[in-house]
């Protein structure tokens, strides 16, 4: 395999595998990623302390939904990448014959193609994991206790157990998002090393953007800031 595949693979391997800890090197007070984690745990306090919970259930539900539908459109991803690596000679073949496409042999086709693979595979996983904490996450809902006299400690329990519960579950659910920008990128390398070098840069670069400088990002932490003031 030429040395610039190789030197852009590992570029992209070390961008896709320690993302989370470049993001903490970057934003180094907050990100839009940890500002949440106080807004769930809020959410969760007001949670235990809700007369009625039902609201609370049809948001859970609703995140619970959006999941799902990631997992599913990305085991369909995993499924075209799949048939296309295991199609052999002809796959290779279709491929290679477009101008665009840069793939010098079949075996560093079939490398691009794993690559891409595996990073929709660890999504998939992801997702999988998140949904089956959002259940986790449902059934403290439905044994937090209801009705007077119950001591405010009890309930506390609950809110900050719902709340760890929560924010892990989205941290997976966003690991499973972040995927598909990784698979773009791993993607690019079908157009040469140097298209995935700079697809690379620019998936990290959109998603720093969008943790620490996008709207959203700012609006979230003015919130955490009047939370915990």
């Amino acid at each position: 395999m030429p040395l610039a595949d190789i030197a852009a693979l590992a570029f992209f391997t070390l961008c896709w595998l320690f993302y989370e800890q470049l993001l903490r090197m970057v934003s180094r007070e907050s990100s839009l990623n940890t500002d949440m984690t106080v807004v769930r745990a809020a959410w969760m306090r007001q949670m235990a302390r809700r007369e009625s919970r039902f609201m609370d259930g049809q948001l859970l539900g609703h995140a619970l939904n959006s999941a799902s539908f990631f997992a599913s459109s990305n085991l369909l991803l995993i499924a075209a990448a799949a048939g296309v690596l295991f199609g052999g000679e002809r796959s290779f073949a279709s491929l290679s014959s477009l101008e665009l496409i840069q793939t010098s042999s079949r075996m560093l086709f079939e490398l691009q193609m794993a690559v891409i693979l595996v990073v929709l595979a660890r999504g998939l996983l992801a997702f999988i994991w998140s949904i089956r904490q959002m259940n986790y996450c449902l059934t403290i809902f439905g044994a937090t206790p209801e009705g007077e006299g119950i001591d405010p400690a009890e309930l506390d329990a609950f809110g900050e157990a719902g709340g760890e519960v929560l924010n892990q579950s989205l941290s997976a659910f966003n690991a499973g998002v972040r995927g598909y920008y990784f698979a773009l990128a791993a993607a690019a390398w079908m157009f040469g090393p140097i298209a995935m070098a700079i697809a690379t840069v620019g998936a990290v670069s959109l998603l720093v953007w969008r943790q620490r400088q996008s709207p959203s990002a700012k609006a979230i932490r003015k919130l955490r800031a009047r939370i915990e003031g």
